[in-house]
């Protein structure tokens, strides 16, 4: 929600969206709550209008975020996309399935998030994509993609834990479907 809330001030964006996946190609099934668990507690925790949370990759078939975003803009055509992600993800993104259609389709702002950032800002992702990096968030809608910029935030004050307990009450009050 703090990052969603940052990209929409200072992206200027019209909505976030939350893609809900039913699996991250990333992580044993095991270890990953049901769908439906993630989905209450994503609804839950979305307090914001300008927020959409979607399990749309369960609908696509599709988990893998490359061919998810073709699908979109073909969906979408008129929509310019932005693909948010945390440092912590701009760190492993060349880990993901064919990860650098994501920087040539989509503009992306990646956000802090301590403790991970110096070690994403010296990643491979990083270095590949630096000479279109855009040091203004609000820039990266003056060039078309490739095209990425790094948004410095506050670092949110609540712990990963303390988060993950407030998310565990939202849900008991939630019915899960």
């Amino acid at each position: 929600m703090h990052i969603s809330l940052a990209a929409l001030k200072h992206l200027k964006l019209d909505q976030v969206w939350w893609l809900v996946s039913p699996q991250n190609p990333l992580k044993a099934a095991k270890d990953i709550a049901p769908l439906a668990k993630r989905m209450a507690t994503a609804r839950a925790l979305a307090s914001h209008p300008a927020i959409v949370v979607t399990d749309v990759e369960l609908h696509l078939g599709e988990t893998r975020t490359a061919r998810v975003l073709d699908v979109l803009q073909r969906r979408y055509p008129a929509t310019a996309f932005v693909w948010l992600m945390g440092a912590d993800n701009l760190a492993q993104v060349p880990r993901w399935w064919q990860w650098t259609r994501l920087f040539h389709r989509c503009r992306v702002a990646v956000f802090d998030r301590s403790p991970y950032s110096y070690a994403a800002l010296a990643g491979a992702a990083a270095q590949r994509f630096a000479r279109v990096r855009t040091g203004r968030p609000s820039a990266i809608w003056n060039r078309f993609p490739p095209v990425w910029t790094y948004v410095a935030i506050r670092r949110h004050p609540a712990s990963a834990t303390a988060l993950r307990k407030t998310a565990r009450s939202a849900v008991s009050k939630t019915r899960v479907e």
